[in-house]
C-alpha cells in the first residue's frame, strides 16, 4: 500500500513540474566575448505577436591586471532586423554599458539581434584596437507571453500609473483654481460695475442740486436788485 502512495505522490510532483515548465517563459542567458567595435548577432525564429525583452551588461578588460570591470564610457548599439522582410529594422537603440530593449514580432519569421560596442572621445577610441575578448557581454532574453514578461515591470507600471494619477489630480486642482479665479473676477466685475453706476448716479444728483442752487441764487439776486431799484 505504501509503494502505491509514494508512486502517486511522485507522479503528482512530476505533473506539477511539467506544468510549471510548460507555462514558464523561455529565457536565454549567455555570456560571450567581443573585440573592439565588433558586431555580434543572434538569430531568433519568432512567432507573430511574440514579445521579446532583452537585458545586457558589459565589462571591459583591464590590460594591466587582465581582469574585467565596468566601463561607464562604453556605449552599446542594439539593432533588431526582420530577415524575412528585407532586413527591415524594428529596433535601433544606443544604450550605456548596460541596458534593456523590448520589441514585439509583427509577423512570424527570423529576427536578427545585433550588439555593437562603441566608445566616445573620452576613451580615446582604444577599444577599436583592443585585442580579442576586450569586452565581455552578458545577455538575457525573455521570449514569451506579454502578461508573463510584464510582471517583471509591474512595479514600474504602478509608479507610472501613480504619476499619471498625481498629474490628473494636479490638473483638477488647476481647473478648480481657474474656476475660482473666474468666479472672483466676475464678482469683482459686478462690484466694479455697481460702484461705477452709483458714482454716476451720485454725480448726476450733485449736478442737479448744484443747478437748482445756482438757479435759486440767480433768482434771489434778481429779486434783490429789483427791490433795490438797481435795474
Amino acid at each position: 500500500m505504501a509503494p502505491s502512495t509514494s508512486s502517486a505522490s511522485w507522479l503528482s510532483s512530476a505533473l506539477a513540474l511539467c506544468a510549471i515548465l510548460c507555462l514558464s517563459v523561455p529565457v536565454n542567458a549567455l555570456y560571450f566575448y567581443m573585440d573592439g567595435r565588433q558586431t555580434k548577432c543572434f538569430f531568433e525564429e519568432l512567432p507573430k505577436d511574440t514579445l521579446v525583452v532583452g537585458s545586457f551588461s558589459t565589462e571591459v578588460i583591464n590590460q594591466q591586471s587582465n581582469t574585467y570591470s565596468v566601463d561607464p564610457n562604453l556605449k552599446v548599439l542594439i539593432t533588431v532586423d526582420e530577415i524575412f522582410d528585407n532586413d527591415h529594422r524594428v529596433v535601433s537603440k544606443r544604450d550605456g554599458n548596460s541596458g534593456r530593449f523590448t520589441f514585439s514580432a509583427a509577423e512570424s519569421g527570423q529576427h536578427k539581434i545585433c550588439l555593437t560596442p562603441e566608445t566616445n572621445a573620452a576613451t580615446g577610441g582604444w577599444l577599436s584596437g583592443a585585442p580579442g575578448g576586450a569586452v565581455r557581454v552578458s545577455l538575457d532574453m525573455a521570449i514569451g507571453e506579454t502578461s508573463k514578461i510584464e510582471t517583471e515591470d509591474k512595479g514600474k507600471m504602478q509608479d507610472i500609473v501613480q504619476k499619471v494619477k498625481d498629474l490628473n489630480s494636479r490638473l483638477q486642482d488647476i481647473r478648480r483654481e481657474q474656476v475660482f479665479q473666474r468666479e472672483r473676477e466676475a464678482e469683482f466685475r459686478d462690484q466694479s460695475e455697481a460702484t461705477n453706476g452709483r458714482v454716476v448716479r451720485w454725480t448726476l444728483i450733485q449736478l442737479a442740486v448744484l443747478s437748482a442752487a445756482c438757479a435759486w441764487q440767480l433768482s434771489h439776486l434778481r429779486s434783490f436788485f429789483i427791490k433795490q431799484k438797481l435795474t
